[in-house]
């Protein structure tokens, strides 16, 4: 139990390190989800509500709307807790994660 708890430890010193080195601008979206703590499964639902948004975004603007205010409303009501949209979108722009969704949603914040 004490080397496991040892071990713990090292790893959280090591991802406390590894935050230092991860660049706020080039990694912005993946240091946020390491500072939020969220695990694997809340980051793979958070690309399958942008999948879903995205998919959404294109086709809207096929049939020529131009407003995205139902999709940004969409993306805050299900983003996690944890998350805040300005932060997950300007993080999300700055590492180029569904960039062309994420520019869409920031003009409604």
């Amino acid at each position: 139990m004490q080397e496991l708890l040892k071990r713990i430890e090292k790893i959280e010193y090591h991802h406390s390190l590894l935050m230092e080195i991860v660049s706020k601008e080039e990694f912005s979206f993946y240091r946020l989800v390491m500072e939020r703590d969220l695990s694997q499964k809340e980051v793979e639902d958070f690309y399958s509500l942008c999948e879903k948004l995205n998919k959404k975004s294109k086709e809207q603007k096929a049939e020529g709307f131009v407003f995205f205010a139902p999709l940004f409303q969409e993306f805050t009501l299900n983003l996690h807790p944890k998350l805040q949209p300005k932060e997950v979108i300007e993080s999300c722009i700055k590492q180029n994660v569904y960039l062309e969704l994420m520019i869409h949603l920031r003009r409604n914040l």
